[in-house]
């Protein structure tokens, strides 16, 4: 068993290796810290969740840029791989459940699944639906379970699809039991509010903030 010293370096390396992109790197350090007896609770939420922040602050700062995120994300999916059955073997429950998709009739795919990767990577269970995704889809994710419905368009065309969801789910008397969030080039604030949605972020790390406030967590 590793000591205290020990574990806070391997944590350190895992971070960094997440901020740097590096996914082999990670792979093997996280593969380490699991036959060193490090929690994988503890290697998610002082490595990996803390590493996606600082990627977060930087995209925000404009030091870093989609590509850069994305690798970061990819990254610290590796580890979040592997770390998955001793979490559920552990039964740690996760912040929240939350599912996203790109709506009916638009295939952009990348923006999403960044959001995705960084609402895994704070702590949250995802599901992603995918593209062109139906608003019927999304309601049964809401009746699933999910707390928190997350819709991306970046098609004007499209857009009204989210205004449809939020309609099913209140005729299905699931709106008050799921928050709505939604993003991309052909959103802005202002339609967000329009269509009754709770929440609007203009990017991953903005996403996360949302989300987690809705949830409470």
């Amino acid at each position: 068993m590793v000591t205290s010293h020990e574990s806070a370096g391997i944590l350190d390396d895992i971070r960094a290796g997440v901020i740097a992109g590096d996914m082999d790197s990670v792979a093997s350090l996280t593969e380490t810290a699991l036959a060193s007896e490090l929690e994988a609770k503890t290697i998610m939420d002082e490595a990996l969740v803390a590493a996606m922040s600082v990627v977060g602050d930087k995209f925000e700062r404009k030091e870093y840029y989609v590509a850069e995120v994305l690798i970061s994300a990819r990254a610290m999916q590796a580890s979040l791989s592997l770390l998955k059955p001793h979490l559920e073997a552990g039964k740690v429950e996760p912040l929240g459940r939350v599912a996203v998709g790109t709506v009916a009739g638009d295939l952009h795919d990348i923006g999403k699944n960044i959001v995705g990767m960084v609402l895994t990577g704070a702590g949250l269970e995802v599901e992603n639906l995918g593209v062109d995704v139906k608003p019927e889809a999304f309601v049964d994710a809401a009746a699933r379970g999910a707390q928190v419905i997350g819709m991306s368009s970046l098609l004007t065309t499209t857009r009204t699809v989210m205004a449809t969801v939020v309609s099913l789910l209140a005729e299905q008397g699931l709106r008050d039991k799921v928050k709505v969030v939604i993003g991309g080039a052909a959103v802005t604030e202002k339609f967000a509010s329009e269509i009754g949605a709770d929440g609007y972020g203009t990017d991953a790390n903005e996403a996360v903030k949302i989300v987690k406030s809705l949830l409470g967590v």
